[in-house]
């Protein structure tokens, strides 16, 4: 199969931002959006002042309502909120052909079972070949075309190997990997960290505090994340350590930005009524620490992250507690 014609199911941010960097790049695109609104301002003033505000668009780029015209290209890309994912899944199988690469972009585990997006592609869509794309990017950067370099992971070397020069350029750099595992809970946990990250700076508790819950939090990122097979030197390259960076390193980040409202005292409930785009660490916080526990495995901050998210102890009963634990050695 030539991997000429590429979908992109997710009209947000980051799916805008993949179609639009791919229309720069010569690529032939079609965007998938739910809302007809998004589609028809697409069409029609080359925008989307929804997600991306003040951003033209290529006059190349077709939007669409229609989700078989999407899913029918020889590479799809699914940029919809984790949440949300399975529900696009199974509106996208009547229009899949049989082997597509199913390029997996958004960063999380589905509350409502604990899975992983790669369990959940193989329940809905199991003709799918799956790919996971993830690494350190933010949409309005992808969207003016800055360099951003990310891992792109398959099951076959040569499969990841073809996808990258399918969908990378110049400008978007792909290094492919073979360990789904590791990429795709590097992504997930690393937005949970960023909402800790963000609550430490709406306390206002420093620098020193937040390079010392950074690395505590990759401690716990690399210890879920080996437990379940992933490889130590994928979760110490771009998908895990890189993406960790980022997210918790910018107020652009949406995590970390939803973190710092909390620390300032903002009700949750409040932050979320306020915002179109989805803050997947919120979502992954519970999923995460539940399998953890059944795992056996300790992760302190995201414990602290969940009880915070789901009202079960306040911002500053987190921190107390997280300061109250016994010294231990480092390793």
């Amino acid at each position: 199969m030539n991997f000429d014609t590429i979908g992109i199911v997710g009209g947000g941010a980051f799916g805008t931002a993949l179609a639009e960097t791919l229309c720069r790049a010569g690529r032939d695109v079609v965007l998938w959006a739910r809302n007809a609104e998004v589609v028809n301002e697409i069409m029609t003033s080359r925008t989307n002042a929804t997600y991306l505000p003040g951003v033209p668009l290529s006059a190349s780029l077709r939007a669409t309502t229609d989700i078989g015209a999407a899913t029918s290209r020889s590479v799809v890309l699914l940029v919809t909120p984790v949440q949300q994912s399975r529900v696009v899944m199974a509106a996208m199988r009547p229009h899949l052909t049989a082997g597509t690469p199913m390029v997996l972009c958004s960063k999380g585990i589905e509350q409502a079972s604990g899975k992983m997006l790669t369990d959940v592609l193989a329940e809905e869509l199991p003709l799918a070949t799956a790919a996971i794309l993830s690494g350190p990017s933010f949409a309005h950067e992808v969207v003016r075309g800055l360099p951003v370099a990310l891992t792109i992971a398959t099951a076959e070397a040569a499969l990841g190997e073809r996808l990258s020069t399918a969908i990378g350029y110049r400008m978007f750099r792909l290094y492919w990997s073979d360990d789904l595992i590791g990429v795709q809970i590097g992504g997930a946990i690393k937005n949970v960290l960023a909402i800790a990250a963000g609550i430490l700076d709406g306390k206002g508790l420093g620098a020193s505090a937040h390079a010392a819950l950074v690395t505590r939090g990759f401690v716990e990122l690399r210890r879920f994340a080996e437990a379940q097979g992933a490889r130590p030197d994928t979760l110490m390259g771009l998908s895990g350590l890189g993406d960790l960076l980022l997210t918790c390193g910018s107020p652009l980040s949406r995590n970390m930005s939803l973190g710092r409202a909390l620390g300032q005292g903002t009700p949750l409930a409040d932050i979320l009524g306020t915002r179109k785009s989805v803050s997947e660490g919120v979502f992954t916080a519970t999923a995460a620490t539940d399998l953890a526990a059944k795992l056996g495995i300790e992760m302190p901050v995201s414990e602290a992250v969940a009880a915070i998210v789901t009202g079960r102890m306040t911002v500053d009963a987190a921190i107390n507690g997280l300061l109250a634990r016994p010294f231990k050695p480092e390793t």
